[in-house]
């Protein structure tokens, strides 16, 4: 269901709403540019955050972008683990709610 493949169809996208996919695009853009975080943070938080959306699109696309902006074995995998912590916590956290 998920291949990588389907990435082609941004395209399709772009045609039937462009106004609205270039608005994306700039977003996107500016967001992930370096400023008061370097490119190396933002595409370990990307990472991270893709791990907690569970969108294997973003998962691939920001380690491909997190592996060129100089981020280690290490790195990502300390990124990915912060994000299991930060989703067993929620769960955790939110059984809290069960009782009276």
């Amino acid at each position: 269901m998920y291949s990588m493949d389907k990435i082609k169809h941004l395209d399709t996208l772009g045609r039937h709403a462009p106004a609205a996919m270039q608005a994306f695009a700039a977003f996107d853009a500016a967001a992930m540019a370096p400023g008061a975080l370097s490119v190396h943070t933002k595409e370990l938080i990307a990472l991270a955050v893709a791990h907690t959306t569970q969108c294997p699109y973003c998962i691939q696309i920001h380690v491909d972008r997190a592996r060129k902006a100089g981020c280690s074995d290490a790195e990502i995998a300390e990124a990915v683990l912060v994000t299991a912590a930060l989703r067993a916590g929620a769960a955790v956290t939110h059984g809290t709610h069960c009782f009276a």
